[in-house]
């Protein structure tokens, strides 16, 4: 939900294009010629994002919704929004707000001590600080929800069974709000991280300097100096954390349902399970929850627009380090323990899980009698049903992270490469999924292909669709941060000598820009990997990924087979972090070496 920068000065393709008359035909004046793909995109982007969200809105008016075999929605009522003052929609807001406030204080504390220890002191293992500071976000909610059932079920949870060998009197409870609350502000921390990161490396230190200068003490100067500077990256990622703290179905499902504790997507979900299913009921649920993180988002808009922050200048000032004397080490040992409660303990926990002959546990000795076996990995991953899982989400996340880069790269290129007046557009509809919850979006995906006549519903596409709809902004913002670095002038170059834009496209702009079209297919073939809230109502028995499977097992009881899933969830898509951050890493050198072989190739 960062702000892209002002691209640069370029010549657009219409630019190169000769007038014509008023009065001519429209597609003789060219608006249509000069629009057509930017019509087709637009086209593409309405059947994934805004026609989905119109049958949403249009079921909670009416009596009926999209069936197999029925794509009517019958007649209008307004008796369906009267679920909207239910006890139970009243309870599942309250315990919504809770936990999206109070996850963005946790998360805020924890990532924005991370970020400043890492950018701006001079704490030891500071590339190691900003590992753990991202870590986390690579671990999908359903399997830290999981591991930390593991680690704190009241019951048997290895924490709570340690504490009793030990003969302490107490027990944690992970199915709390509190709990909720914990394990939300741990695994949301890295959005708080990479942003406040960002602000605090980029900060000019002149203006730090000035203020020493003029006597401030070290508490003054960032209290009146870093600290505001820094004030739009913090309200930013705390409006962030908020929405998807709110919107956040798999922590919930897992950790609130045994307890009782219901939020807006778990009811949504009951609504949708029910039998007969109350569809239109849901999707009354639907739009306020959404109305909630359309204000959020608007309100992050306001805040980071408003404010006039930029302090880095040309000459690249590098920004101060605050040095820490005796706390540095307290600093990293403070990095260390956030490590052992996101990373370190929940995957422990779901490899002791999977390790196990018996899921039934009372006393940590009995864990280690009978020693630890691998056989539940093997005879989950030999599995039919895990290998048929396994090659949907490949499929889904293969055909989703192609689709979505395609189409990223499209919407991007037509709002900074061209004059269409449809550019605006494109990228407010390719960015407006951060303000729908993904539980909401894949109801509304349903709904969609059920009522167009194209039979994809009960297919792999129709989950490869929902996960492009879903990950299409982070794409959008990917592809374009990678455009904005590109300058226009040797794509603009081939075609001043002769070739066709379309050829300059394929030969110059892509090659230039391979890196960072990589970089976001593998971020977009992860956030696919690990998708589940959009899929909920999307899949059958034949076409279960992954996460779908691990929230099945869980559901089921089968806890022992979830976590050697999840151990083999975790492993794919760490190799699937590593593969993108290793396209990152690459993106600017290459940079600077593809400009000046594309000048020489021209």
């Amino acid at each position: 939900m960062t702000q892209l920068a002002t691209p640069p000065e370029t010549h657009p393709v219409d630019d190169l294009e000769p007038e014509t008359p008023v009065s001519a035909p429209l597609w003789r004046r060219g608006i249509l010629r000069k629009n057509g793909a930017a019509l087709v995109v637009l086209a593409v982007l309405a059947v994934l994002v805004i026609m989905p969200m119109i049958l949403v809105l249009v079921a909670a008016i009416a009596t009926e919704v999209p069936r197999p075999g029925n794509s009517g929605l019958g007649s209008l009522t307004l008796d369906n929004l009267k679920v909207l003052t239910s006890p139970d929609a009243v309870k599942g807001l309250v315990n919504s707000l809770m936990l999206g406030l109070g996850a963005t204080v946790i998360a805020l504390v924890i990532g924005a001590s991370l970020a400043f220890i890492c950018a701006r002191t001079d704490a030891p293992w500071r590339r190691f600080i900003f590992f753990i500071g991202m870590a986390p976000v690579f671990v999908p909610a359903l399997v830290g929800a999981l591991a930390w059932s593991l680690l704190a079920s009241p019951s048997a949870g290895f924490v709570n069974i340690l504490l009793a060998d030990l003969g302490l009197g107490m027990t944690i409870n992970i199915y709390s709000i509190p709990g909720l609350i914990f394990v939300l502000g741990l695994f949301y921390a890295p959005y708080v991280f990479m942003l406040v990161h960002s602000s605090l490396s980029m900060m000019n230190a002149d203006l730090e300097e000035a203020a020493t200068v003029h006597g401030a003490s070290l508490k003054t100067m960032f209290r009146t100096v870093t600290l505001p500077l820094a004030m739009p990256a913090l309200l930013g990622s705390g409006i962030l954390v908020f929405a998807l703290s709110m919107e956040n179905f798999p922590v919930a499902a897992v950790l609130g349902n045994p307890a009782g504790i219901e939020t807006l997507p778990t009811y949504i979900f009951r609504l949708m399970g029910a039998a007969p299913a109350q569809a239109n009921a849901a999707a009354g649920i639907a739009i306020l929850l959404t109305l909630g993180l359309v204000f959020v988002t608007m309100g992050q808009q306001w805040i980071v627009n408003r404010r006039k922050f930029t302090t880095m200048t040309g000459k690249g000032a590098r920004p101060r380090q605050v040095p820490l004397r005796g706390w540095r080490w307290p600093a990293t040992i403070f990095a260390l323990v956030y490590f052992l409660l996101a990373i370190a303990l929940p995957m422990g926990a779901l490899f002791l899980a999977a390790t196990q002959d018996s899921p039934y546990l009372y006393s940590m000795s009995q864990m280690f009698q009978g020693g630890m076996s691998f056989d539940n990995i093997v005879e989950v991953a030999s599995a039919a049903d895990f290998q048929k899982a396994l090659v949907n989400s490949v499929v889904v996340a293969v055909v989703a992270a192609f689709a979505g880069t395609t189409i990223s790269f499209s919407a991007s290129y037509i709002r900074y490469r061209t004059k269409s007046r449809l550019g605006a557009l494109l990228e407010q509809i390719a960015t407006a999924p951060l303000a729908i919850p993904s539980i909401v979006l894949g109801m509304g995906i349903l709904w969609t292909w059920l009522s167009l006549p194209i039979p994809i519903y009960g297919t792999l596409i129709i989950l490869a669709v929902a996960c492009v709809a879903v990950a299409l902004p982070q794409g959008y913002r990917s592809i374009s941060s990678s455009m904005l670095q590109l300058h226009s002038d040797l794509e603009d170059s081939a075609v001043m000598l002769g070739a066709r834009r379309s050829r300059a496209i394929v030969n110059v702009t892509v090659p230039l820009m391979r890196v960072g079209i990589v970089s976001t297919f593998l971020l977009l073939l992860m956030l696919a990997m690990r998708e589940l809230s959009a899929s909920l109502f999307l899949f059958t028995s034949d076409t279960r990924i992954l996460s779908i499977l691990v929230f099945d097992n869980f559901e089921n009881g089968q806890t022992a087979v979830a976590a050697s899933i999840s151990v083999l969830f975790v492993l794919v898509i760490a190799v699937l972090a590593v593969l993108a951050q290793l396209a990152g890493n690459r993106e600017k050198k290459q940079l600077a070496e593809a400009s000046d072989s594309g000048t020489n190739s021209l």
